[in-house]
Formats: C-alpha cells, structure tokens, sequence
C-alpha cells in the first residue's frame, strides 16, 4: 500500500510541475518579456566619439543604468562610416535578429536611402523603429553685420542672381545642412538646383566659413547657434519649427511666419533590428516610455540643450514615411534622388 501511495504522489507531482511549467513558460511577447534582458546591450553610435549620435548614445544608456530601468549592462560601440550607412548596412544583415544591439539614428537614415550619390540600399524599414527621443530643427544664419534681416530679403536676393550668394552646411551635397538650406527656396518657386552650396566637415567649421566671410549663409542645428547670437555674431532669419522656440531663439520667427510655408524636424531616435523578438519589442517600448517620463531624463536633456519629443514605435514609424516623402520631393527638386 506504501508503494502504491508513493507511486500516486509522484504521478501528481510530476503532472503539476508540467503545468506549472507550462503557464511560466507560455507563448508570445508576455512570456519573454521577464526573461529580456539577459545579457548586456549595445547601444552602437553610427559615427566617431563626440557627435549627437555618440551623446544620445551616451545619455540613453547612463540614465537607463543609473536609475536601474535597465538592469544588463549597457555599453556604446561607435561606428563611422558613411554618415551612418556602413554600419546600417552591417546591422541590416549581419544583426537583424540580434535583440541585444540597438542603435541611434536621426534623418541621414532616411536620406541615404534616397539620394542617388552615396546611395544605401538600406533604410528605416530595414529596422524597428523603438522611439523618437529628441527634437531639433534647421536654422538659416547670417552674420550679424549681414545686409539681409529676414529670410524673404535672402530668398528674393537668390532669386535675383542665384550665383551671388552663396550658402553653405557642415553636410555634404544632398544631406541635411544642405536640405534645410535649399528648403525656404524649394517653396520660394526658386529651383533648389540653382542655390550655391558649399560643404564643411562639420557645423563648427560651417560656422567658422560664416564668421570668416566666407558663406552669406549657412543651413545649421537651432541647437547650436544660441552661443554665438548672445554674443553678437550672428542673426538667426528662420528656424524650422511649427512653432516658436523658448530660451535664446525666442524672438526668432518660424519660416512659416517669415513667410515660407515649410517646417523640417531634425529627430534623434532608437532603432532595434528589422526582425526583432515580439518581448524585445515590448520591453523596449515600455523602458522608453518611462525614461521618457523620468527626472533624470528630463535633465540630461536639458543639461545637452536637447528639446523632448517622444513618439512611440508605432508613432515615430508614421512620422518617419511623412518626412521620407519630404526627403525624397526635396532631394527630386535637386536632381540628386535615385
């Protein structure tokens, strides 16, 4: 009889611990989601040590370890090449199922694709969009002994003889600086074609062109003219926003209210592989949106001059297929779209 009962206790123990093992174990996102992360995470910065890529790297992952949103290890990998196409390229084929590598991108992901010169194979639907973190837009500068006080006075002067004024960005042909330089012509009827463009390595050295008299304008990031109109060097025309800026930008208008009917939104967002698990996904979507909403987010931001702008996965891939129809008519009116 002993025998018979232990034999009964067994069977009924080794039938609970299946079921038990099947509701823990499960199916879907639910299931993974205790599970992720396992393991370390690389946040990759598709460029040098020092840019906006590298610091939004930088303050995602310090923030996500110090307040203990994320408890794995987060290191920054930086890797240049191509404005961000090499290591695209890379993360497209070699790590499209890799949970554990995200990387942070911003509109060259969408340009690369589009333009015909450099031209990457790749581009955001190759990913999966996580979130928008940060906003930033264009600014038209001019030295502050300039002849020209508003952006109408500019744009009617490149319409009167294009080849004497002159613009220039710390982007190449075709990517962003020059975008946001040929904007406010592209909706002044003027052929962006016909705006002389000269490329700096770098905004720092697009600036300097501008101070040194060597450019009547330069395309640039609002974020990094606010220094150098305190102290009196240069006038800021226009900047890209729907909406007037706060701190040293204030007073300066939109072009909308300087009367081109145009906006550009320059973004800086995290990116997770096209094929990225349904828990991944998840988790991510969660530990964002809670960064997001956090203190300490909230002052690195401020502390790197960056302005808020968050958009959920689903979000942020609508935005990114309206500013890619942007991108790809600007680009059309340039003759440089593939």
């Amino acid at each position: 009889m002993k025998t018979m009962k232990w034999k009964k206790w067994l069977v009924a123990g080794v039938i609970l611990s299946s079921l038990t093992a099947c509701s823990s174990s499960g199916s879907g996102s639910n299931a993974g989601e205790s599970d992720y992360p396992k393991k370390p995470i690389t946040v990759v910065a598709p460029s040098g040590a020092g840019g906006g890529w590298d610091l939004t790297a930088r303050s995602l992952s310090k923030i996500l370890g110090e307040t203990k949103m994320v408890d794995q290890t987060m290191t920054v990998e930086n890797k240049p090449g191509g404005g961000g196409a090499v290591y695209l390229a890379e993360y497209a084929t070699q790590h499209k199922k890799d949970d554990y590598k995200l990387f942070i991108s911003s509109p060259p992901i969408l340009i690369n694709n589009l333009k015909k010169e450099g031209n990457s194979p790749y581009g955001f639907k190759d990913t999966t969009p996580l979130a928008q973190l940060t906003k930033d837009f264009g600014a038209i500068v001019v030295k502050e002994d300039s002849k020209y006080n508003n952006l109408k006075e500019l744009m009617d002067a490149v319409k009167k003889d294009p080849k004497s004024v002159t613009a220039a960005g710390g982007s190449a042909p075709g990517s962003m600086d020059h975008l946001v330089a040929v904007l406010p012509a592209y909706k002044s009827d003027i052929d962006p074609k016909t705006v002389k463009y000269v490329s700096y390595d770098g905004g720092g050295e697009a600036i300097a062109a501008l101070l040194g008299g060597n450019a009547d304008y330069i395309a640039t990031d609002a974020s990094a003219v606010g220094e150098y109109l305190k102290a009196g060097k240069v006038k800021v025309l226009g900047i890209s926003s729907t909406e007037r800026l706060k701190g040293d930008l204030a007073d300066v208008p939109t072009f909308k209210e300087a009367g081109i009917d145009a906006d550009f939104t320059i973004w800086r967002g995290v990116f997770g592989p096209k094929e990225m698990s349904d828990s991944a996904v998840a988790h991510w979507e969660k530990t964002l949106k809670k960064l997001n909403e956090s203190k300490e987010w909230q002052d690195e931001l401020e502390r790197n001059g960056w302005e808020a702008e968050f958009k959920d996965g689903r979000e942020f891939e609508t935005f990114l297929k309206d500013q890619e129809k942007q991108v790809e008519d600007l680009l059309k009116s340039l003759g440089m779209n593939k």
